[in-house]
């Protein structure tokens, strides 16, 4: 019986040491798939990761639901994009903020203005009037659309090399939490760090494929302004000329884009596969253009073609390229 009573004991001792089980992980909630993915990464083992958003959801329709509020209440972290993109989160996150649980991965990221982004559109659409004309049509511009470009565009991974800034700064948090587990965090930063790099040289290759008077991208939403900076694309124009899914497009707009596409000779709309596609396929029936849909804002099942974010950009830049080359 002593016998029996030791072995219990120990089984006892062994379930609530250190390191036991998925208990002494971090719990640690992503309001994304991409935010978790990248989480998991650099947390590895030590860390338990519950994604708010599901995967194959449009970020910005999403709605919190008490099962998800009680997620955020009850994790040790909430790793968020910020620069505006969990804006109807704000009174979920408020706790979790004022407790210091909120990690905004983007933080140290230069981010890009909607207008600084159609810059040079202003100026190739002004180009020619009368310089004291300027001023007027500027004006006129910004009543009409300053709603839709104005702020900063939150979309940053779409820059392999910002989301190296999200790593840093999730190793960072997920350290200052665990400190035991510091040069684990570590490691695995490092090596997702090198990854990127790596997929950021493999980008401009395959981008490399497309002449530049070929790399024009019309879009769902305003979502690749940071892929388009880095590797030298041109909006040429968006369905919806929003950072959000949730903006209208009026009827002027909409026949202004069509006419763009025809004379640009746009030969493919790229949609996000959480996005309603109805306003793109109308538009492609119009123009005779393709629909390309690639993962922008979420990432796809485990066994689609984007299950995890370096996976969703080498998806995204194939389907880019083969449909511009």
């Amino acid at each position: 019986m002593r016998s029996g009573f030791v072995l219990i004991f120990a089984l006892l001792l062994a379930a609530c040491s250190p390191g036991a089980g998925a208990s002494d992980s971090l719990n640690v909630v992503a309001i994304n798939p991409i935010l978790g993915d990248v989480v998991s990464r650099v947390g590895g083992e030590h860390v338990q990761v519950t994604v708010l958003i599901p995967a194959g959801t449009d970020p910005h329709a999403f709605e919190v639901t008490p099962q998800d509020a009680a997620k955020i209440a009850e994790a040790d972290l909430v790793v968020i994009n910020g620069l505006g993109l969990e804006a109807s989160l704000e009174a979920f996150l408020h706790d979790a903020e004022e407790a210091g649980r909120v990690v905004i991965a983007s933080d140290g990221v230069v981010p890009l203005e909607f207008e600084d982004a159609h810059e040079h559109e202003d100026e190739h659409e002004h180009e020619g009037e009368e310089h004291d004309h300027e001023g007027e049509e500027h004006d006129h511009e910004g009543e009409e659309h300053g709603h839709h470009h104005e702020g900063e565009d939150p979309h940053v991974w779409m820059n392999p090399l910002n989301v190296i800034t999200w790593v840093d700064n999730i190793a960072a948090a997920l350290t200052a939490a665990d400190a035991a587990n510091a040069a684990a965090y570590q490691a695995n930063a490092e090596a997702y760090k090198a990854s990127l790099t790596e997929l950021d040289d493999w980008i401009a290759q395959q981008v490399a494929e497309v002449p530049v008077s070929s790399r024009q991208l019309v879009t769902d939403h305003e979502s690749f302004n940071y892929f388009a900076q880095r590797y030298g694309f041109e909006i040429v124009g968006a369905l919806i000329p929003s950072f959000s899914t949730l903006s209208e497009i009026s009827a002027g707009e909409l026949a202004e884009l069509e006419e763009t596409i025809t004379a640009h000779n746009v030969p493919a709309i790229f949609v996000g596969a959480s996005i309603n596609p109805s306003l793109a396929e109308r538009v492609s029936t119009d123009t005779g253009v393709a629909l390309v849909i690639l993962y922008g804002e979420t990432l796809s099942a485990s066994d689609g073609p984007a299950p995890n974010y370096i996976d969703m950009m080498r998806y995204n830049v194939s389907s880019i390229v083969d449909a511009l080359r």
